[in-house]
């Protein structure tokens, strides 16, 4: 029996080794990218971003926690603009603040997550004409440092395809929200 629990404890411990090294060869940085083309202009659909209280209407993740506590501070809308939340664990708790609003072509949001685990980040909305006109392409793209702690959780899941989804599904409401 004690033999087993060896062979046990040392496959365990050359797992975990090997979850570190790969975990050393992951970048310093990280980015999601997602975009979407909507049949709307920019000013239709920048307000939609630039407001945190409009994002109750299409942010992927304000359903996830019914009882979520939300702030709003300084700015009602764009530079200086200020959302908090403290929610579940579908959710955590984190703030943003808008730091730059450049009607109607980009936003850019310092991102920073308490819980359930500690991350700032830095978020960019741009707003570009599509097919002339009549549609505008929204690129969203989330990036930053990536941890020790980040590099390790890397190696067990896809952080692209996770947040990337959440991205996806962002848009695909504002797209419900905008287009005629």
């Amino acid at each position: 029996m004690l033999e087993v629990i060896v062979i046990v404890a040392v496959v365990m411990a050359i797992a975990i080794v090997i979850v570190l090294a790969l975990a050393l060869t992951k970048p310093d940085t990280f980015s999601v990218r997602r975009s979407a083309v909507v049949r709307a202009s920019a000013e239709r659909i920048f307000p939609l971003v630039n407001n945190f209280q409009e994002w109750v209407n299409w942010s992927p993740w304000e359903n996830r926690d019914p009882a979520m506590k939300r702030s709003y501070s300084g700015a009602e809308s764009g530079k200086g603009a200020v959302y908090a939340w403290d929610g579940n664990k579908n959710v955590g708790s984190g703030r943003m603040e808008i730091l730059d609003a450049s009607s109607p072509s980009k936003i850019t949001i310092k991102l920073d997550f308490f819980k359930p685990f500690e991350g700032h980040n830095t978020a960019e909305f741009t707003f570009a004409p599509d097919r002339g006109a009549a549609a505008t392409n929204i690129v969203w793209v989330m990036h930053g440092p990536s941890s020790f702690m980040s590099k390790v959780m890397q190696v067990l899941m896809n952080l692209d395809a996770m947040i990337g989804r959440d991205f996806e599904a962002g848009l695909a409401n504002l797209k419900k929200l905008t287009e005629p």
